[in-house]
């Protein structure tokens, strides 16, 4: 097509957008009750065992779990809604109609970045009654969710794409999302990694969204070219890779 159609873009994305909040048991309350109680069991942890840290533990590990839920959310929303449609046969619908599939990867990361972007400010809004948040960065709060959504959303637009049924989807997830969301300084400072490990940290990219997002409350933030643009190349890679996987409609039907 010679032109976007963003009525086109507008109507899938509120579609999605509406289904995610329709569902609202599910997709809000669920999850942030199970972070809730993650961070209560931290806490009480914290307050028994002493952690070598310059801050409280729990102030340190909350904006890590808060990237972690997104970086999960982000990327089985996309995923799982792509499968599910193509298991129903609703994809279908979407290729007949008069849009290009550039146009249906952009109306669904859309509304996953949405999605994302919501899930963190809930999250950080109700574990606020543990800690207060009292940076004011809430723009690079805002940029690195909208940066760490954008990439694991189309991850996820990947996967959804090219791959029919649950088994891969979740396998995905079990092996290789979890892990990163886990083992990104999630829970921990790379200061306490054996120093011979501690290179895995600096080559990966995940490590640099988690540490660059829990920088942004702090009062004095540092801006570190380098990381930043990483970070940036990083998004445009997989974003490239999604656009370029839909542009030539590889496995579209099973």
């Amino acid at each position: 097509m010679s032109s976007f159609s963003y009525y086109s873009i507008k109507t899938i994305s509120f579609q999605k957008i509406k289904e995610f909040f329709f569902e609202f048991q599910y997709t809000i309350i669920s999850p942030l009750i199970s972070t809730v109680i993650f961070v209560i069991i931290l806490n009480t942890i914290s307050n028994y065992y002493s952690f070598d840290f310059n801050e409280s533990y729990i102030v340190f590990v909350i904006p890590g779990i808060v990237m972690m839920v997104v970086m999960q959310v982000s990327y089985q929303n996309i995923s799982e809604s792509i499968i599910f449609m193509k298991q129903i046969g609703s994809f279908n619908d979407y290729l007949m109609s008069p849009i290009s599939r550039i146009e249906i990867l952009i109306s669904l990361l859309i509304a996953s970045v949405f999605i994302g972007l919501f899930t963190g400010f809930v999250n950080l809004f109700v574990l606020n009654i543990f800690i207060d948040f009292y940076s004011s960065n809430l723009l690079l709060i805002a940029y690195y969710l909208f940066l760490s959504s954008l990439i694991f959303s189309s991850i996820g637009s990947i996967i959804g794409f090219l791959f029919f049924t649950w088994d891969i989807q979740s396998s995905f997830s079990n092996f290789f999302i979890l892990p990163i969301s886990f083992l990104s300084g999630t829970f921990f400072s790379i200061n306490v990694v054996d120093p011979k490990w501690a290179f895995l940290f600096k080559i990966n990219p995940f490590y640099y969204l988690v540490k660059k997002f829990r920088e942004a409350f702090y009062e004095e933030y540092i801006t570190n070219v380098q990381e930043e643009l990483f970070l940036i190349i990083f998004a445009l890679f997989f974003l490239t890779v999604s656009i370029f996987i839909y542009q030539k409609g590889y496995k579209t039907i099973s």
